[in-house]
């Protein structure tokens, strides 16, 4: 067969614009295997480019004229391009007459000499090139410093999720459209190739001198966001597998040390899916990769597993138990895709949650069974639970299941609601239906479809079938009635419980919660709600199995509910064990007087400690939006006093954070302070203050607890806090080598660091800057650089601000968050990062090469503390005379203002009640 080259200019080509402009691809066609070859050129920092041929193998499913691929930013060598037949009948030469682009959605469209065939096969080779950039994104480039040669060492990786495969080769990028890839790396042989599958074979270049070709083995059918590859010079620390598969855990050179608990860890997460799904684990091999810059948490590439260098390397010395629990989720949600993801992967980003969400949950799953002793898996559930009650309760938000038509959308969606509410809906219906048909579902719907793509219903198909065979489902009812009602609406449920003490009957009714006090919630959607209960007198709390159900009727309008059977007027009830679903519930006042009551008493501990961080949450949310008057909801947090567990605390906190953020800004500050210096100070003499007890605490939770209470009792001048944070840091600055020598207790760094900054001269943020620059421990640096922030001294944090976009500064592009939202955190800094946000945001918009994600981010300390109607209204004009630079981030805009509007809501409503609650207190 012969091969039909191009006659036309590669100038009519580029110019040509295209007439199809729908945001997905046209079905016409499908690819079967990609077969890729990537040459890259790190060897001169002035010129570091790629080249490559992509070999298409796609079969036409019906006839067409065309075909449209995705590309961005590559330059395709239109004289080069061949199209051939190469099945089916009649085999025919074909060929490309021309092509079209289309920026908007990224199509490369060639139009072909003869119409292409259902039924038909056809290659389609394609010569591109591009330069290797340093924006995070597609095929880039990475460095690091080696102290030992004093030079710049350079990598090059991907990242491809959710739409950057097109930055590197043409390509069908969607992820409905799996197929196998067969990919070789050509690189200088200083290098090392990796990539998704083991390594094939290896051979000279042959044209380029001491380059090599390395091929790898052909893929499983994947989708194009889960390729990956990278050239570097990378040491690895291997591990074992049972089924004799590879593990492989990637860092430089000089951290190799720090990978000794992820190369344990690993392999025993891979163990417990296997168990878990009763799937094996695919794949010959595991990499896990951590990248110097890298713009996410992680990526979870089918065999080659990338991760930013804190959501990997763990150091004994420098990273705290915080830091060690945050590794741990990580890599154990990336590698729960290698199933739900990578394995079965969803048609359209519609369904992102089914693998953020999935991942999430049987994440904190593993980690618990994996470390009992950290009790961590309902400190994630309430984390998630915190999470998305924030953010859930504004009209900005969207559902878990949601359209998607554009690039921008998809990145948007990756968010607390597709992770932490697509999690705790899975906890829900985990809960609600027991383990045995829980799992047969996940393991029947992996199953079903393995290799292929799925939606949302074919999960509740499995499981529903799963729950009426084990009986843990009513016949009548079905996982996809229950189920839609939490994915395809935003928002969540209150549940208003009223009580009948003399007929011992309550009348339950539910409406969206919403923080906006402007809109009314009448009529504001229907949830299908597990309604788990329990008694003063029995206290069957671990019962989460539903008693009853708060329907919707088919026009999707909610229903009341009564409960019968119920306690007299001196017995509580409390609803929603173990907050087991995702909604709040309001009683009425004499249930919240026995609950008042029973808390601020001896008998607190007969309410499990994920219930007591329930009620502190809900009464205080229900403070803020008027539902309780602030002197029954301090009443309530008052028993706090006597909390020694976690959950309870970092409920209070989440909560009295925001309220600190407002208030220190206004004239009665001085009694809020007062206030949370007299709540916290039992809890902090318990904990033993900030003195390093640590070694001696026998429940991992109370170290998580203690580092917490001291955070704010250095805040707010506790007892001996802040000297003690100083000698600390006096001692350690004393040392004749700091760097190698830090005497600081890692669990309370960031505290004694920050309280140095806030409280030291120039010479002390100089000493922890240059700590920064010298450390080789990713956790630690981001702890110096959050910390960096608290100064007090405008000049520093005007310069620090400087400092953080400068790219010829030492501080990385991932990280420039941390350090902006630290300046934006504090008092003094919010104004000044205000103000530098507004007067430069197209400058970092350019910092960020328009990556909305990162954008977006700095805007999250600054929102939280515009509180006054002038600010608010600043701030939405500013933002319309911004339009450009916030393009592709429009949702979290809208989000940004409608917390600001609720933060003035509370201000002109609240503020004055609640001081008077609180002067009352003192």
């Amino acid at each position: 067969m012969k091969w039909c080259l191009l006659y036309l200019t590669g100038l009519w080509f580029a110019t040509a614009s295209s007439s199809y402009n729908y945001y997905r691809l046209p079905s016409a066609l499908r690819p079967l295997k990609y077969d890729l070859r990537i040459l890259t050129q790190l060897e001169n920092p002035q010129d570091f480019h790629f080249s490559g041929t992509t070999k298409i193998q796609i079969e036409a499913l019906e006839n067409t004229n065309n075909i449209t691929l995705h590309s961005k930013d590559l330059t395709i060598d239109e004289y080069q391009i061949t199209l051939r037949q190469i099945s089916g009948e009649e085999k025919k030469d074909n060929c490309v007459t021309s092509t079209e682009v289309n920026p908007t959605h990224d199509f490369y469209i060639l139009n072909t000499c003869q119409e292409l065939l259902a039924g038909h096969v056809y290659e389609l080779n394609l010569h591109f090139s591009a330069k290797l950039n340093d924006q995070l994104e597609g095929y880039y480039r990475s460095s690091y410093f080696d102290s030992a040669a004093n030079e710049t060492r350079w990598i090059s990786i991907t990242h491809f999720e959710p739409a950057s495969a097109r930055l590197a080769f043409p390509c069908f990028d969607e992820p409905g459209y799996k197929a196998p890839f067969v990919i070789t790396l050509g690189y200088h042989k200083k290098f090392t190739g990796l990539s998704n599958m083991p390594v094939k074979e290896t051979k000279p270049h042959e044209s380029i001198p001491d380059y090599l070709w390395t091929e790898f083995q052909e893929s499983l059918p994947i989708s194009t966001y889960l390729v990956a590859y990278s050239v570097n010079d990378f040491s690895h620390k291997p591990s074992t597998l049972p089924n004799g598969a590879l593990f492989r855990t990637w860092a430089r050179p000089n951290a190799i040390n720090q990978c000794d608990y992820a190369s344990e860890f690993g392999p025993k997460v891979l163990n417990y899916y296997e168990e878990l799904f009763g799937i094996k684990f695919p794949l010959p091999k595991v990499d896990q990769f951590a990248v110097p810059d890298f713009n996410i948490g992680a990526m979870e590439n089918w065999g080659l597993v990338t991760y930013r260098e804190t959501a990997l390397l763990y150091s004994s010395e420098f990273s705290s138990l915080k830091d060690k629990q945050e590794l741990s989720n990580t890599i154990a949600h990336e590698l729960a895709h290698q199933w739900f993801g990578n394995l079965v992967t969803m048609k359209w980003w519609t369904d992102l949650w089914l693998k953020e969400g999935v991942a999430t949950y049987v994440a904190t799953l593993c980690v618990e069974y994996i470390h009992p002793e950290w009790r961590s898996m309902e400190l994630e559930s309430l984390s998630n639970l915190l999470a998305i009650f924030r953010k859930d309760s504004l009209e900005s938000s969207h559902p878990i299941s949601r359209p998607i038509e554009m690039v921008s959308q998809i990145s948007e969606s990756f968010d607390e609601i597709s992770y932490e509410k697509g999690s705790s809906v899975l906890r829900m219906m985990h809960l609600f239906l027991g383990e045995e048909s829980f799992r047969t579902g996940l393991k029947s719907y992996l199953e079903r479809y393995a290799y292929k793509n799925a939606e949302q219903d074919n999960l509740w198909e499995s499981l529903t079938q799963a729950a009426h065979k084990t009986g843990s489902l009513p016949k009548d009812y079905d996982i996809k009635t229950i189920m839609d009602s939490w994915t395809l609406q935003t928002g969540y449920p209150l549940v208003n419980v009223t009580r009948d003490y003399t007929t011992k009957t309550a009348k339950l009714s539910q409406e969206r919660y919403l923080l906006n006090t402007d809109k009314s919630r009448a009529g504001s959607g229907c949830w299908w709600v597990p309604l788990s209960y329990t008694t003063q007198e029995e206290k069957d709390f671990n019962n989460t199995a539903p008693k009853a159900w708060m329907e919707c009727s088919k026009t999707g309008e909610s229903q009341t509910k009564t409960i019968q059977d119920l306690p007299g007027p001196d017995q509580w009830v409390i609803f929603n064990n173990l907050l087991s679903s995702p909604y709040k519930v309001n009683y009425d006042a004499q249930n919240w007087k026995l609950l008042i009551e029973t808390l601020n008493s001896d008998q607190f501990q007969s309410i499990p400690v994920i219930n007591r961080a329930q009620l502190i949450d809900d009464v205080l949310y229900f403070g803020w939006t008027g539902e309780q008057d602030y002197e029954i909801t301090l009443q309530l947090i008052n028993y706090l006093h006597r909390e020694r567990e976690l959950l309870p605390w970092k409920s209070a906190f989440e909560n009295l954070k925001l309220l600190n953020r407002i208030v220190r800004q206004t004239p009665n500050f001085q009694f809020f302070r007062s206030y949370v210096k007299q709540l916290i100070t039992p809890i902090y003499e318990h904990v033993k203050g900030i003195n390093d007890t640590f070694s001696s605490i026998q429940q991992q939770d109370q170290i998580l607890l203690k580092s917490m209470v001291v955070d704010w009792a250095c805040q707010y001048q506790v007892a001996d806090c802040v000297p003690q944070a100083l000698a600390y840091y006096h001692n350690w600055r004393s040392e004749a080598n700091p760097d190698g020598k830090n005497t600081v207790p890692i669990n309370v760094r960031h505290t004694v660091y920050c309280t140095l900054i806030r409280l030291g001269s120039d010479e002390d943020w100089e000493f922890l800057w240059t700590r920064y620059k010298n450390s080789n421990v990713a956790a630690e640096k981001r702890t110096i650089l959050t910390a960096l922030g608290c100064s007090k001294e405008v000049w520093l944090l005007q310069r620090y601000l400087e400092l953080i976009f400068d790219p010829k500064e030492e501080i990385r592009k991932q990280d420039s968050k941390w350090a902006f939202q630290a300046v934006a955190k504090t008092d003094i800094g919010f104004l000044l990062a205000k103000k530098y946000f507004m007067d430069n945001v197209e400058f970092i918009n350019n910092f960020y090469h328009q990556l909305t994600r990162s954008l977006t981010r700095l805007l999250e300390p600054l929102e939280k503390q515009v509180f006054n109607r002038k600010d608010y209204n600043e701030f939405k004009e500013f933002v319309i005379n911004s339009e450009r630079s916030f393009k592709g981030s429009e949702e979290a805009i809208q989000w940004t203002l409608e917390v600001m509007l609720t933060n003035v809501q509370w201000k002109e409503r609240n503020y004055d009640q609640f001081t008077r609650a609180i002067k009352q207190l003192l």
